[in-house]
């Protein structure tokens, strides 16, 4: 069995991993839907029923094992994570072997070998087949990948992507100059669109099956079992069936030791440097800026919306009101890719732009409700005098009735910065990589979420907190005036 003359003895526990997984008749498989064809995908015609070749390739790999393959789903960037903590038994979807991978987890041979190939627009000549020209230019790549690495190794300024088709819809935009992707993906979601070209392909990469470091029976179990695969031709049958054989297969069938020795190499342990400080601090100050520039729209704007649900008459009232129940009603997430992908035909915005737009435009619903039941609580006697004084009803709103109604709401309207300030973690799905975005790419880097996840608690207290000791005094002032 391929690696068996290396490997490591198993330990009691890797040895019961495998028998639970025998005993219980389930082979647990994690990946992510959200990376789509060819990997794995929801059936056009059944969207109950998954396809892809991976989900093929696992089904195979449980039938070798005389079980059933269970997909679980899962973030792609957290998959080697929820692997270590045991969420399911093998992690499959397109991961590459990388020297940081290979010092937390254990691969199995290789089940697919990529190249990386980067493309560009057809009206932008500037961009050639040598990483050392694009520095200065935005590439965008996926998110905690090698490729990522090697583009920050150049000088070269990685955009941060989830998906699989939505760096190419921005390259098509020209939010960014350049998309580095594996072959397999630029094939289906780049290659197809007549506003781009191929520039060229560079180092292949490989996928393999990873299981927990411990675990050495269980990933001899499903090597042995990939390779039965590989040499009856199932793999090259599963492979043709999504339409991604290719010639760099070939080289799978005759795979040694030699060959897996070389492919993983020796284990990097990274660690939290001065550099990882430095670009918390960084996305610190892009969750603060952006925060406060989305509170800069939310509040005039939801102000106005009170006004107009207060004393507009009846189809400006109306109008008012649907936008805050429709702003209420529905996700923040679904606003921002609506704004940023959905509309990209119509405004094109970059990414920090539609951040604090769409932001702004969320927290207007909530600030209005705020601003509507301050207005509500000044005394009605108030806007009677003020009419009576020959007051006109738009003076009497702006002298009397808003800057009580203003004073009454801004305790609430302080918390909600912070819940803003908070919530402003959402916007990494548009590839802004503020706070908790840079939290996540600093733990995968490092292998380990605790430091980072501590460092980024902290930055967010440091910055909430004194709002918070803010908006308590104010609510005592106010109390007690």
């Amino acid at each position: 069995m391929l690696l068996s003359a290396w490997a490591c003895a198993g330990s009691p526990a890797a040895d019961d991993s495998l028998r639970r997984i025998k005993e219980a008749g389930v082979l647990r498989w994690g990946a992510d839907v959200q990376g789509g064809a060819p990997y794995i995908y929801e059936d056009p015609d059944h969207p109950e029923k998954l396809r892809g070749f991976e989900v093929d390739l696992a089904e195979a790999l449980a039938s070798e094992l005389g079980v059933k393959a269970e997909f679980v789903q899962n973030d792609w960037s957290a998959l080697v994570p929820s692997l270590e903590r045991g969420t399911f038994d093998i992690a499959m979807n397109g991961l590459e072997v990388t020297p940081a991978r290979t010092g937390v987890v254990l691969f199995t041979r290789p089940y697919y070998v990529f190249a990386s190939r980067l493309m560009a627009r057809r009206d932008d000549p500037s961009v050639v087949a040598d990483l050392d020209s694009l520095k200065g230019k935005r590439v965008g790549t996926l998110t905690n990948s090698y490729t990522a690495d090697q583009l920050l190794a150049k000088g070269i300024e990685p955009v941060y992507y989830e998906g699989t088709d939505e760096p190419y819809q921005d390259l098509v935009a020209g939010r960014i100059d350049a998309v580095f992707h594996d072959d397999i993906i630029a094939g289906i979601y780049g290659e197809p669109r007549p506003q781009l070209r191929v520039v060229g392909d560079f180092a292949d990469g490989f996928y393999s099956i990873a299981t927990p470091k411990t675990d050495h029976s269980l990933r001899d179990a499903v090597d042995a079992a990939l390779e039965k695969i590989i040499q009856s031709g199932k793999l090259e049958e599963i492979l043709r069936k999504e339409n991604i054989w290719n010639d760099r297969q070939i080289g799978l069938i005759a795979w040694s030791d030699a060959d897996q020795r070389r492919l993983l190499g020796e284990p990097v342990v990274s660690t939290l440097r001065w550099s990882h400080m430095i670009a918390f601090v960084q996305a610190a100050g892009v969750t603060l800026v952006l925060s406060i520039l989305a509170m800069a729209i939310a509040i005039p704007l939801g102000l106005g919306l009170a006004v107009c649900r207060l004393y507009g008459n009846a189809v400006v009232s109306r109008v008012a009101e649907a936008y805050v129940e429709l702003y209420r009603g529905t996700p923040v997430l679904l606003q921002l890719y609506v704004l940023y992908y959905g509309l990209a035909d119509v405004i094109k915005l970059d990414a920090f732009t539609a951040a604090i737009i769409g932001l702004g435009m969320n927290y207007a619903a909530y600030e209005a409700e705020v601003y509507r039941a301050g207005i509500q609580a000044v005394p009605k006697g108030q806007m009677e005098a003020a009419l009576s004084l020959g007051m006109s009803t738009p003076l009497a709103l702006r002298r009397v009735v808003l800057p009580q109604g203003f004073r009454l709401a801004l305790p609430s309207v302080t918390n909600d910065f912070i819940a803003l300030l908070k919530d402003s973690s959402l916007v990494s799905v548009i590839t802004v990589v503020e706070l908790t975005k840079r939290m996540t790419i600093t733990a995968v880097d490092v292998r380990s979420w605790a430091i980072p996840g501590l460092m980024c608690a902290l930055l967010y207290f440091v910055m909430s907190y004194p709002l918070s000791l803010f908006a308590r005094r104010l609510e005592a002032r106010l109390a007690r005036s």
